[in-house]
């Protein structure tokens, strides 16, 4: 059996070396992002589903990790920026105050067929960020591919007053909770670690 991640996130990649010990592929995934859906955590939910479902097609037996992050801030959800004018109104909504980040694990067993999900989430505060802050942390261009358009283990860390949950979850996968929904996954498909 293999694992295979379905993303092209470095940090996903970083992070899921630490459930697995590095050994697994990575295909990034084709789904179809564009839902209906306004809850932020039925939303990454569903979308780690399809980018789970998308890179399953023809793997005969393999673990498939998908993920999706977002941020909600005052009941919208905040995804990746288009540009750097979208980033830089992204950061100065989240200036000064806390937000959720959201992040969907779906694991799919494509032997079994057997597929777990969950999402979880993170309080995250900002301290308040002066123009030429948020115009400097620009300039690293950092907020690219990014949801909420900062990186927690980046130049953003300095303006994060606390966070309240799990960080690797920030970074757009929870270690914990994917190793535990790991185990569950291949004690219901009657595999092993």
């Amino acid at each position: 059996m293999k694992y295979i991640l379905a993303s092209a996130s470095p940090r996903r990649q970083q992070l899921l070396a630490l459930v697995l010990d590095g050994s697994f592929e990575i295909q990034v995934s084709d789904a179809d992002e564009k839902t209906a859906l306004s809850d932020p955590a039925e939303l990454v939910q569903e979308l780690a589903k399809r980018k789970a479902r998308a890179v399953a097609k023809g793997q005969e037996d393999a673990v498939i990790f998908g993920a999706d992050t977002v941020v909600a801030l005052e009941g919208q959800t905040l995804g990746k920026p288009k540009d750097r004018q979208q980033a830089k109104a992204m950061l100065e909504r989240l200036s000064g105050k806390t937000h959720t980040v959201y992040t969907g694990i779906a694991l799919l067993h494509t032997k079994s067929g057997h597929m777990l999900c969950e999402a979880d989430s993170t309080q995250v505060t900002f301290a308040p960020m002066r123009p030429e802050e948020i115009e400097a942390y620009l300039d690293t261009g950092e907020y690219a591919d990014k949801a909420g358009a900062y990186g927690i283990q980046g130049g953003a860390a300095k303006h994060i007053e606390k966070i309240d949950g799990c960080y690797f979850n920030v970074m757009g996968l929870p270690v914990h909770r994917t190793y535990e929904l790991l185990k569950k996954l291949m004690g219901e498909s009657d595999g092993a670690l």
